[in-house]
């Protein structure tokens, strides 16, 4: 079992093009507990910020400019040997296809928004929860 205070210390990366999104996310997060938070609004940064900041959830949307949430799970795929991907995908997308190309890429979970706030913290912390076992099992 994992304890609440590796939980809450996890690292969290947000990519999101929406300001307003980001601000949102980063305040829910803050008062749940979880304070180790990264983000950008520039998909662009993504991939640089998982290699340096090495995240145990990345919180991604799909539409952006530049690069879309698919081509990102691409990329932290190229970028790591770790085969666990830690992406929860929160779009605005309700279609079957979008879902089912996230999840088969290899995101972890996949929510619509607008975003339900326990839902939300439930996931999420399922990721990082699956993430820290895997890593011990590794070790």
């Amino acid at each position: 079992m994992i304890s609440d205070a590796r939980i809450l210390g996890a690292k969290i990366l947000v990519v999101d093009d929406e300001v307003a999104n980001v601000l949102l996310l980063k305040k829910m997060l803050s008062i749940s507990g979880y304070n180790n938070v990264e983000s950008t609004t520039d998909s662009r940064e993504a991939t640089k910020l998982y290699t340096d900041f090495e995240p145990d959830v990345v919180l991604l949307d799909l539409k952006m400019p530049h690069f879309d949430g698919f081509e990102i799970i691409e990329q932290f795929k190229n970028l790591s040997s770790d085969p666990f991907l830690p992406v929860l995908v929160l779009t605005a997308e309700r279609d079957k296809q979008s879902r089912h190309q996230a999840l088969e890429q290899g995101a972890r979970d996949y929510l619509e928004k607008p975003l339900d706030r326990v839902e939300l913290l439930k996931r999420m912390r399922n990721i990082i929860e699956m993430r820290m076992l895997y890593g011990d099992l590794r070790a």
